[in-house]
């Protein structure tokens, strides 16, 4: 593959689990999953963490990522979007003479992302793929849902599906919300990830957790020790 960067997102501002980003996760900080799965994939030419805060930073190093530089104020508020952190970070990197043709923004708190899902998502990228975007079906058809109104009344959301049985509906499916692949062209001409040209990578229910609340959290940690019983990680 051409040259690669790897860049794990990790500001220390976080809300709803404080310290989120260096919380104990089954025995280690959370975000050396990210960091070592993205060193033991073997595709980046450097795997770099931005964070703004310094034991995000120092955590980093020691599980053997790089921080060159840290995050600005202005890619830390609450208003800055993933794509704001990754234009720094490439503009950085440029200002110190270094240009990547790929790149794989991995979130810290993804403890079930494994060398063999980034090294999928770049071979899609060797086969054409602008970009690589994993995904999961939704447990239960989306287009059969509800939503509830000010009152608490209930209604369809769609209403022309209401009847429709669960197997006749389109799949639907979600991002993992753990890491996403581009060619670095094609995602600074669309801004984004969602590149003409970007494929889908499918991944099992059973690897993909939000972890923003401290549920979340236990019921990622019950999942994780579960598959190392099963000799599954």
């Amino acid at each position: 593959m051409a040259s690669a960067v790897c860049i794990i997102t990790a500001r220390g501002g976080s809300k709803r689990i404080p310290r989120k980003n260096v919380r104990d996760f089954c025995g280690k900080p959370i975000i050396a999953y990210s960091i070592e799965a993205a060193l033991q994939s073997g595709l980046f030419d450097e795997v770099m963490v931005s964070t703004d805060d310094e034991e995000i930073a120092e955590v980093a190093r020691g599980c053997g990522a790089a921080v060159p530089f840290m995050r600005s104020a202005e890619a830390s508020d609450d208003f800055a979007t993933t794509a704001d952190v990754l234009v720094e970070v490439l503009s950085e990197y440029a200002k110190r003479g270094r240009g990547f043709d790929v790149m794989c923004c991995l979130y810290p708190t993804a403890p079930f992302v494994s060398a063999v899902e980034l090294r999928e998502a770049a071979a899609m990228l060797d086969a054409g793929a602008t970009s690589v975007v994993p995904v999961t079906a939704f447990d239960f058809p989306p287009l059969r849902g509800y939503k509830v109104g000010p009152s608490g009344e209930l209604a369809y959301a769609f209403p022309e599906c209401a009847l429709a049985r669960s197997q006749d509906l389109p799949e639907m499916v979600h991002d993992c919300g753990s890491f996403c692949f581009a060619q670095v062209s094609a995602f600074e001409a669309s801004g984004g990830f969602m590149t003409p040209g970007v494929r889908a990578l499918r991944i099992p229910g059973k690897l993909v957790q939000d972890i923003d609340t401290l549920e979340d959290w236990d019921l990622a940690e019950w999942k994780y020790r579960a598959m190392i019983q099963k000799g599954e990680r």
